[in-house]
């Protein structure tokens, strides 16, 4: 038999939330009302994460800086974007400067809140894992 990680005994541990287990991440997990099948997955894809977590520490970036910072393409980062967008983590403004057409995305109230419990629930997990508690 193989042996398991921390992070999969972890990951197991918090998704059965069996106090015997679990140890004390399920009481932190419990706080944040997340398991890893609450797992934000949305949030949890890298460019989308890059994408939330750059717009919580900016007021607003416009497409080419996001693209700049994700080092992505056009079409990926527009696919990425819609998704957050439709789940209204970010708001989308267009304009022009001249000709030029801006796109500006922003980070929501429902953005920043979905971030924060994703951050929380990835916390309790590395904290877990650190402690060797599980």
């Amino acid at each position: 038999m193989a042996k398991r990680s921390n992070a999969a005994r972890a990951h197991e541990a918090v998704r059965t939330e069996e106090p015997s287990k679990a140890g004390p991440i399920s009481a932190e997990i419990g706080r944040s009302d997340a398991t890893p099948s609450e797992l934000d997955r949305l949030i949890h894809e890298r460019i989308r994460l890059g994408i939330v977590s750059a717009l919580a520490v900016n007021r607003s970036l416009s497409f080419n800086n996001l693209k700049a910072l994700m080092n992505t393409t056009d079409g990926n980062l527009s696919v990425h974007a819609r998704k957050l967008e439709d789940a209204g983590y970010i708001s989308c403004e267009k304009s022009f400067e001249g000709r030029m057409p801006k796109t500006e995305y922003a980070l929501t109230n429902v953005g920043r809140s979905a971030l924060e419990r994703y951050l929380e629930h990835m916390e309790a997990i590395i904290k877990a894992t650190r402690e060797g508690t599980l």
